[in-house]
């Protein structure tokens, strides 16, 4: 008769070891070590109703020549923030996953989207929530629609979408609130959905293991069933996860590795705007963002998030500055602020929101190595306006302008951009994809803006050539940091 199988897990990490260890060799945590059943004595493989074949079907291994490719075909939904991110909509069979904050609106975005795909079958499974919540939740959302995108919602075949509070609202939406995983394929198998949301993966358990909901083995168990099944029926699946206190997916680490694609759902709850963004993919750019305003009757997406970065002043103000970025393919305006002060204190300050503190002090060394600026007794505050991280490096001449602006106390002209990254000796380096930057900068009206000189390549028949001939706003063209400020401030 066979034994049942038990291993160690680390809850940290999801490092696994035979015996029981007082610290974790992966991830060096004290005391984490923690039980698990692995298999029973008498489990079985679990079972669903696959495609015709697939439990019979054994691959052989073929050239790359042999394999025929066809497009994927892609389910594009009425939100085109989320098929921006997913890198052009749903993929068939494909399994995604969305973690983010407590409160911070998974389940929100993910019942909005299953109670607005028309014609599309979606069953939507909750392990967190009764069917009372999820449909006060649901009236609430299809109670006052938030206003369309521009071209208005549309469905598969192109065809406009019904408004959110009439009928065909949720007609094609199925709730189920069941945590066993065999439950949830037998009501599968029954309903035949196009489409599979489980919220969350934490709260799902598997007869074949014995172990509490939320532990290694469950999470990887379940996820492993649902992988299973969504690449034989070719049914997308999204999963819910949950996030620990340093803002990693709970669960073991291989659980990001079996999915297609990994979300996160970010922001500030004190802040209406929510950043979905995307950390891998697997069939699309692992680098796009998209950008969501929360309101009470829902999520709203917001198309042009340019306008949202940038504040309307009435009076110019000294240590605010506009630089060009780039999210995925996407170019974008953010507004950087800096507050430069004298240090009451011993030692002075130095704090950045949704920049890297290390970077600004390498800016602030510059300016003080290679201009002269005396700001090693100053405090130095940056800022990036909108609840948004930004990594870019083409925002530092933007904060180093920002900040010897603040120091000066002289404002820069309102209708000035900046796009330009700064090297160790003060020289501007070019950046990716200028042109977006310089063209995203023009549609929003502004007047001039700075770029390195070494986006203009020195060769007559280079094709990497900028023509500055087609914008209508003035290109400041340097290659040291001293030019810059010698234009700003003479």
């Amino acid at each position: 008769m066979a034994k049942t199988k038990i291993a160690y897990f680390c809850q940290s990490c999801g490092y696994e070891s035979p015996k029981w260890l007082g610290k974790c060799p992966a991830c060096q945590s004290w005391n984490t070590m923690v039980e698990e059943v692995l298999e029973k004595a008498n489990a079985s493989v679990p079972t669903w109703k696959a495609s015709p074949g697939s439990s019979v079907r054994a691959n052989k291994p073929v050239q790359v020549a042999d394999i025929t490719f066809k497009e994927e075909h892609r389910l594009l939904t009425p939100d085109k923030e989320f098929n921006r991110v997913l890198g052009g909509g749903i993929v068939a069979g494909s399994l995604v996953l969305i973690g983010g904050e407590p409160g911070i609106g998974k389940s929100t975005l993910m019942l909005q989207l299953a109670l607005n795909m028309p014609g599309i079958k979606v069953l939507y499974v909750s392990g967190e929530e009764s069917d009372h919540q999820i449909k006060m939740r649901a009236e609430r959302l299809t109670a006052q629609p938030p206003p369309p995108p521009e071209g208005g919602a549309f469905d598969l075949h192109g065809t406009s979408a019904p408004p959110s509070g009439g009928r065909g609202a949720g007609d094609s939406c199925y709730i189920l609130t069941e945590t066993s995983t065999q439950n949830i394929f037998k009501q599968i198998e029954e309903l035949q959905p196009d489409l599979v949301v489980i919220d969350s993966i934490q709260t799902l358990h598997s007869a074949h293991v014995e172990s509490t909901p939320g532990s290694v083995s469950q999470v990887r168990e379940c996820t492993a069933e649902l992988l299973r099944f969504a690449k034989e029926t070719s049914t997308p699946v999204f999963l819910i996860g949950h996030i620990t206190k340093d803002g990693m997916i709970a669960g073991p680490k291989i659980l990001e590795h079996m999915v297609d694609t990994v979300l996160q759902f970010e922001g500030d709850r004190h802040h209406v705007y929510r950043i979905l963004r995307t950390i891998k993919n697997r069939f699309g750019s692992a680098s796009e963002l998209g950008i969501y305003e929360m309101l009470g009757e829902g999520l709203r997406e917001v198309s042009n998030p340019s306008e949202i970065l940038l504040s309307q002043r009435d009076e110019p103000l000294s240590g605010i500055t506009i630089s060009a970025t780039l999210e995925g393919m996407r170019p974008m305006l953010i507004e950087t602020q800096a507050l430069v002060s004298t240090s009451p204190y011993g030692t002075p300050q130095r704090t950045a929101t949704g920049f890297d503190t290390k970077r600004m002090s390498m800016l602030l060394a510059v300016l003080e190595k290679r201009c002269g600026f005396r700001l090693g007794a100053k405090d130095v505050f940056l800022n990036i306006t909108g609840g948004i991280r930004v990594e870019d490096p083409a925002i530092d001449l933007g904060l180093a302008a920002a900040i010897i602006s603040s120091h000066e106390d002289i404002p820069i002209p309102a209708k000035t951009c900046f796009a330009g990254e700064i090297g160790l000796s003060g020289e501007i380096r070019a950046v990716n994809r200028v042109e977006q930057r310089i063209a995203e900068a023009q549609k929003l009206g502004f007047e001039q803006i700075f770029i390195s000189k070494y986006n203009m390549p020195s060769g007559a028949k280079d094709k990497n050539r900028l023509d500055l001939s087609r914008y209508t706003i003035d290109v400041k063209v340097v290659g040291r940091i001293e030019e810059v400020f010698g234009l700003l401030f003479g």
